[in-house]
């Protein structure tokens, strides 16, 4: 245990974004914690970075929202020109249903073509055949219809992906999605022949090609994919679009590099302008699709510290053990430190919301979840679920709130929701005034068991 010095204890006052005080109006409106809080200053801002991003002939910024979906955030984005990309019909109909996002606005690029893709595409949402069996229903489908409705996109593994903590192009990693160890987009080998035999078989109209290779990308990478994903193109002269995907890094922590999309667009930029003069005056309009770099650092996680143990013990090799603070979140509200061994910023406020209670001293602890689960880890080493490691932060009382900052992405879409019958938690919305609104009730638990269906006890009998 130490004490700060003054420029690490003016740094407790606030977390990325919130304040003791507004972590405590954010609970309040949410009637306690766990609960989620977005903030729409961070949302513009990196709406606006997005739409900024560099291009030669046109730009079409896609929100991948699967990473944070609730319909206010949707309709956010869809305000400020964001269009949207989905990864399953239902995520479709979702933003249809509950945010009113036009169909036109939505792509869907799926590991599962839907079974009523052709409703979908019919009400005018836009398609990227992932596999050559999606390519070649869509055409089966489409193949008797005028041609404005044989247009169709087409999503390529070009071979090498990157994400995540690995280095690697080539080898499997949960955030890597190119390269011979992935199962998404059609193998880049195979669109010269069989691609193109379905296309022509069809009479189809390619006007997209997709390429994305993994979240947290390098963007040495990035670019090189971008440059080779132009060579798809030139095979398909109906093609108008280039979408680059996204996965553009962002830096949680010290020490993580976010990406500048000036510094990587424009490379690009200029690539697009090359294609054109070598390719007749042909100009492709650019699709990214963001995900982490439009939510991630506008969310934080607030929970409570609800227990504090300890297994510190001085043994001959000297003091073993861990302080652990229990929240009363983990897993069940963001699943990436279990899951990727992804780092996340914390921030200690006191119970009373009131920054002038701000302690001084500090201590490592290990921060885990509410869970009946060894892996319900909030700190473990960088990349390495399995692995848990100490924090630095405020030395912290049971009652004290803790912000896990970074929480906007993969966070509220992607956890163990309802695992040992916890309900998902709500969702606050931080406006441009600082005034708190409630964008997603507690689930109750009746909610959780609703669905279930309830048997004749003549099933237990025993014969």
């Amino acid at each position: 245990m130490r004490s700060t010095t003054n420029d690490e204890s003016s740094s407790l006052l606030s977390s990325v974004f919130l304040t003791p005080e507004s972590a405590k109006a954010c609970i309040d409106c949410a009637g306690g914690t766990p609960l989620y809080v977005y903030s729409l200053q961070r949302l513009e801002q990196s709406a606006t970075a997005c739409l900024n991003f560099p291009n030669a002939f046109g730009l079409t910024v896609r929100y991948a929202m699967k990473a944070c979906p609730n319909a206010a955030i949707l309709r956010y984005f869809s305000s400020r020109g964001i269009h949207m990309d989905a990864s399953s019909g239902y995520e479709v109909q979702r933003a249809i249903r509950s945010a009113q996002i036009p169909p036109s606005h939505i792509s869907l690029s799926s590991q599962e073509l839907p079974s009523n893709f052709a409703e979908l595409l019919d009400q005018g949402v836009l398609l990227n055949a992932c596999s050559l069996d999606q390519l070649e229903q869509f055409g089966r489908h489409y193949q008797n219809e005028p041609e404005s409705k044989r247009k169709v996109g087409i999503r390529i593994n070009p071979g090498v992906g990157s994400g995540g903590f690995s280095a690697s192009t080539t080898s499997f990693s949960k955030t890597n999605v190119g390269g011979p160890s992935s199962s998404f987009g059609i193998w880049h080998e195979l669109v010269e022949g069989p691609v193109q035999d379905i296309v022509n078989k069809y009479g189809l109209n390619v006007e997209r090609i997709h390429t994305h290779i993994g979240s947290g990308s390098d963007p040495a990478v990035w670019q090189q994919v971008a440059r080779q994903s132009l060579k798809f193109c030139q095979m398909f002269p109906t093609v108008h679009t280039l979408n680059l995907g996204g996965g553009y890094k962002v830096g949680r922590v010290a020490g993580e590099k976010t990406t500048d999309l000036q510094e990587i667009g424009q490379p690009v930029a200029e690539a697009f302008r090359t294609f054109a003069q070598e390719n007749e005056g042909r100009e492709l309009r650019l699709e990214i699709e963001p995900g982490t770099y439009l939510v991630a650092m506008a969310g934080a996680l607030v929970s409570t510290i609800q227990d504090k143990v300890s297994t510190k013990t001085t043994t001959s090799n000297g003091e073993e053990g861990h302080v652990f603070l229990k929240l009363d979140s983990g897993m069940t509200d963001v699943l990436r430190p279990s899951l990727y061994g992804a780092v996340h910023p914390m921030t200690i406020f006191p119970a009373s919301g009131l920054a002038q209670d701000v302690g001084s001293e500090t201590e490592p602890v290990v921060v885990v979840g509410h869970c009946c689960e060894s892996g319900d880890l909030l700190t473990p080493q960088p990349g390495e679920p399995e692995q848990l490691a100490e924090r630095e932060l405020r030395k912290a009382h049971i009652g004290d709130i803790l912000v896990v900052d970074g929480s906007g992405a993969y966070c509220s879409g992607m956890s163990a929701k309802n695992y040992n019958s916890f309900p998902e938690a709500p969702e606050v919305l931080l406006d441009l005034q600082g005034q708190a609104h409630l964008i997603r009730k507690r689930q109750t638990l009746e909610q959780v068991y609703q669905n279930e269906v309830s048997v004749s006890s003549d099933v237990f009998s025993v014969l």
